[in-house]
């Protein structure tokens, strides 16, 4: 069978039983994703496992593994990757949110910089912070925030939201050292400073738009904050009307958050400063290990879930609300967890199908416009499984050889366009969709408006400033 036709018929399979069976969308999507690997031949599974680099022997066992266990490797896949990290973040939440923090934070942001410069601070706020590190973990450490401003002025609660995403999410495709954008310099052999100069400048464009429509989408739609597991919105009312002397310090409050952010991006930085192991000396052998275990992001949030804990402790010193505070952050975990697994297992399964190879055979057999081409390749494999660095990927496959007569301007510009393609289209087959949808209360509409669309309208305005700036500065 087709991989598109698998692909329309698991994407139908997920609406119907969300949208129509009212079912959990963990079983809906676990449901589409074994409907999707029972369509999938094992020529199809075998394809795509040689297409990804695999010896043909895996390959070849891959293709006869059994639907349950190829699913159930998705699921873990997933799982392994988020998994500790929405654990350590939900603590680190709840801690923040219950011991009076998140509040502590949001007071001193105001005063800095005023209520109505607030949006625009944590929009360039988690562009930043998403430069050195993962768009999940910004977002896992900023939503607290969000909350507890939220319920200062629950109108602009939709606002605060989407300033975080918009943000943070375009740094992840566009400026390395994430993977994308770093595998993408690395491919197209692009200098490395030129590539974060370029999706500095793109990515502060995208933002702006991000940041236009976000206005836009709040005066339109009304986006009620909602209680969530880990904590009720009466909760977070109590907190926000504390006196300053019944909160906890501004450092210790901030250092949850600040701590994982210093430890990854020291890492990062690191590592791309002292490049070779073999070329450095002992103390910096030494600094580099500390920073590369530290630095990783499940033993950075464990270190700040940890502190986080110590300063609820701090607050409450009461075993029995203590232990309550941290049974309901992991129940809350533990559903979100599920959902995003889940998605992310419906997405693999997807990408089993070789709908990524069958997209770039498409491609081959039509000849357009270099970007907006390399931009609708991304777009449609990011849409198809749901995984951006996997579209930036299969995008540079097909773009390396259709380039081969050489380009009219810097392929930087290629590789922006491909950046803001694997921003459409965010739905049901993402994890990130499912993280953003559970930790903020939103419905699936509500997530569709102020989370898919967004990217929507930023990875759209990319495309046409690289096209414009392609043409006035080539730089070639």
């Amino acid at each position: 069978m087709d991989p598109i036709l698998i692909l329309l018929i698991g994407t139908a399979v997920v609406l119907f039983c969300i949208i129509v069976l009212k079912l959990h969308a963990v079983v809906s999507l676990l449901f589409a994703a074994l409907v999707t690997g029972f369509l999938t031949s094992p020529d199809l599974i075998y394809h795509y496992a040689i297409h990804s680099g695999i010896s043909a022997h895996e390959a070849e066992v891959m293709s006869h593994m059994s639907l349950g266990k190829r699913l159930a490797t998705a699921f873990g896949n997933t799982s392994g990757k988020i998994g500790i990290l929405i654990a350590f973040a939900s603590v680190i939440g709840m801690s923040l949110m219950r011991s009076g923090g998140a509040e502590r934070i949001v007071r001193s942001l105001l005063g800095l910089f005023g209520k109505k410069n607030t949006s625009l601070a944590l929009l360039t706020g988690s562009f930043t912070l998403a430069i050195p590190v993962f768009f999940d973990t910004v977002f896992y450490l900023m939503i607290p925030i969000v909350k507890s401003m939220g319920v200062r002025n629950p109108r602009k609660f939709g606002l605060y939201l989407m300033t975080i995403i918009a943000g943070g999410v375009m740094a992840h495709s566009l400026v390395p050292p994430t993977p994308g954008p770093l595998f993408v310099a690395q491919e197209m052999k692009i200098d490395l400073g030129t590539m974060i100069l370029a999706g500095i400048v793109i990515g502060a464009i995208t933002v702006a738009a991000g940041y236009a429509y976000s206005l836009w989408a709040t005066k339109k739609w009304d986006l009620p904050m909602r209680d969530t597991p880990d904590i009720s919105i009466e909760n977070l009312k109590e907190y926000s009307a504390r006196e300053n002397k019944d909160l906890p310090g501004l450092w210790i409050s901030y250092l949850p958050i600040l701590l994982p952010i210093l430890l990854i991006t020291g890492n990062t930085i690191l590592n791309m400063i002292y490049g070779g192991y073999d070329s450095i000396n002992t103390t910096q052998k030494i600094v580099l290990n500390i920073f590369s275990t530290l630095g990783d992001a499940n033993i950075a949030l464990a270190v700040s879930a940890a502190i986080a804990l110590l300063l609820l402790w701090s607050r409450l010193k009461d075993v029995k609300q203590f232990k309550k505070f941290i049974y309901e952050s992991l129940s809350s975990a533990g559903i979100i967890i599920l959902i995003t697994a889940s998605g992310g297992a419906f997405g693999q399964i997807l990408q089993q199908t070789g709908i990524g190879i069958r997209i770039e055979e498409l491609a081959g057999n039509y000849q357009m416009a270099i970007l907006p081409m390399a931009f609708l390749i991304t777009a449609a494999v990011r849409t198809a499984q749901g995984s951006a660095t996997v579209a930036m990927v299969t995008a540079i496959g097909v773009m390396s050889g259709l380039v081969t007569a050489g380009l009219s301007f810097h392929p930087v510009y290629l590789a922006m366009a491909i950046g803001c393609g694997s921003k459409i289209f965010a739905w049901m087959n993402d994890s990130g969709y499912w993280i953003i949808s559970k930790m903020s209360g939103m419905e699936q509409k509500e997530t569709i408006r102020h989370f898919s669309v967004l990217l929507v309208v930023m990875g759209l305005t990319g495309l046409v400033a690289v096209m414009i700036l392609s043409k006035v500065l080539p730089l070639v």
